[in-house]
């Protein structure tokens, strides 16, 4: 009922707004027509400042006294046409001359206030700290180039691994990611308290301070008695980074769960290479050690029978394995049971501009998350480092998962997976698209949102079609009688 009064006061409200634009005089018309464009804060980015490429995290450190606040101002410029023709996709990627529009207490040096220029803006050079408004015309300068991480040095936990190199992640960092994901939102609701994600990869190093008292011991199953939480390879710890980092530390990106407790099972050796066996023993280890949510790192294959049959196994289980979209045809994982209460989500990665991190089999990837240039944490010391590949979108979805499985416990692994899937933003002509499939995960909206509400409300205006269609009419008439009335007092008044 409050659904069908809401949908129907929204018809009323657009259809008296019609009335009042009838209702304008020629000469009011005129005259809105030529009012000029609303008053805004807003920026000019430079080139450069203090020396590093500009970025929304810095521009909103300065003049919003926080750099959290950076979404604010994506959200006011994303999908806005820039002097130069493009558009915001990448928060830690502008071009010199872009024209922001900041929020309304925006205040500092470069912040100007009025009507944005028209035409193409300057290109200001390299602006130091103190200076005001665009400097001289520069070209941009492009962005660094990727560098490798440095050898980690830090101890393990325990006194145990060796020291080791990291070979993922690049020193140049992007938050668009997290900014897209908008995780936040969610947190007054659900932080992950509670919820345990394994984390089936390279390890995880428990001594990354953003990570401090949300990683358990775990296990290394290319040893047999190993523990998981050491990474000498950082795929582990960037996955565990964007499930359950605490960006408190300083500034850091925010895991999408950072209440949820990690579960690290390592199955990657130290070549970088994971034996069938061994992938298979790390999903069932998962599962027994109480997961209930499982992100399998792209070490895993489940193309390999072994593999396969953990899966189906692990499917008998009230858990949710998220994996990323295989790029050939693999059948899916069926229960080994009869009544299995898991479920097996497929994922795809996705850049800024909704590129594929790879090129999935037609029809395998179920959802999409960020995967492509994404911030997360770097073995020792915990460093914001970016990387690329599918087994950062699925943490990103394991994180959600997270989410969900805290805020609803009673709904089964298969209703969470029907959750992400049912308040995924669709990418793409179709709700249902063969390269995105339902589209891009939206975590706040998967816990505010019961789907079955969703399906009511649709249903709802569905069946209120021919209410509202005859209400809008009943108004639009009225509306042209008061017109035409309209005008003929006029004439009678001006003796027209």
């Amino acid at each position: 009922m409050l659904a069908k009064r809401s949908i129907l006061a929204r018809l009323l409200a657009v259809a008296m707004a019609g009335c009042v634009l009838m209702t304008l005089t020629g000469p009011a018309v005129a005259k809105a027509k030529k009012d000029p464009q609303p008053y805004v804060k807003y920026y000019v980015v430079a080139a450069q400042y203090q020396g590093q490429p500009e970025s929304l995290t810095e521009i909103a450190r300065r003049f919003l006294g926080s750099g959290e606040r950076s979404a604010e101002i994506y959200h006011l410029n994303t999908g806005r046409v820039q002097p130069d023709g493009s558009r915001l996709t990448d928060p830690g990627r502008l071009k010199a001359g872009w024209q922001l529009v900041l929020p309304w207490d925006a205040a500092g040096a470069g912040v100007t206030y009025g009507q944005l220029p028209t035409g193409k803006s300057p290109t200001p050079s390299a602006r130091p700290s103190g200076t005001t408004g665009p400097g001289p015309t520069a070209s941009p300068k492009p962005s660094p180039s990727p560098s490798p991480s440095p050898t980690s040095g830090a101890p393990r936990p325990g006194g145990t691994g060796p020291k080791c190199t990291a070979t993922t992640g690049s020193s140049s960092r992007s938050d668009w990611a997290q900014l897209r994901m908008a995780a936040d939102s969610a947190w007054t609701l659900t932080r992950g308290n509670g919820v345990k994600v394994a984390v089936v990869d390279t390890g995880v190093d428990a001594t990354v301070q953003q990570l401090s008292g949300r990683v358990a011991v775990g296990a290394d199953v290319t040893v047999g008695n190993g523990r998981g939480d050491t990474d000498c390879l950082g795929s582990g710890t960037a996955m565990a980074g964007i499930i359950a980092g605490d960006s408190s530390v300083d500034g850091s990106p925010v895991g999408i769960a950072p209440d949820a407790t990690i579960l690290p099972v390592r199955v990657v050796r130290g070549s970088g290479a994971a034996r069938p066996g061994d992938a298979a023993n790390a999903i069932e280890v998962a599962v027994s050690a109480g997961a209930s949510v499982v992100a399998v790192g792209s070490h895993v294959d489940l193309a390999d029978p072994a593999v396969a049959t953990s899966v189906a196994t692990a499917l008998d289980h009230d858990v949710l394995l998220v994996a990323g979209a295989p790029t050939r045809a693999v059948p899916p994982p069926s229960p080994a049971g009869r009544s299995g209460g898991g479920a097996l989500l497929l994922t795809g990665g996705v850049g800024a501009g909704d590129q594929l991190a790879e090129q999935y089999a037609a029809g395998a990837v179920e959802v999409v998350a960020p995967g492509v240039d994404v911030a997360s944490l770097g073995v020792g010391g915990g460093r914001a480092v970016s990387n690329t590949g599918t087994e950062f979108a699925v943490a990103f979805v394991a994180g959600q998962a997270a989410l969900i499985r805290a805020a609803q416990p009673d709904l089964t692994a298969a209703q969470v997976k029907e959750r992400i899937r049912g308040t995924a933003d669709a990418i793409g002509a179709a709700a249902q698209d063969a390269r995105y499939g339902s589209g891009m995960i939206n975590p706040a909206a998967s816990v505010s949102v019961a789907v079955d509400d969703r399906n009511q409300v649709a249903s709802q205006q569905q069946g209120n079609n021919g209410v509202a269609l005859a209400v809008i009419l009943g108004i639009a008439l009225l509306c042209g009688a008061g017109v035409v009335f309209g005008l003929r007092l006029r004439r009678n008044r001006f003796g027209g």
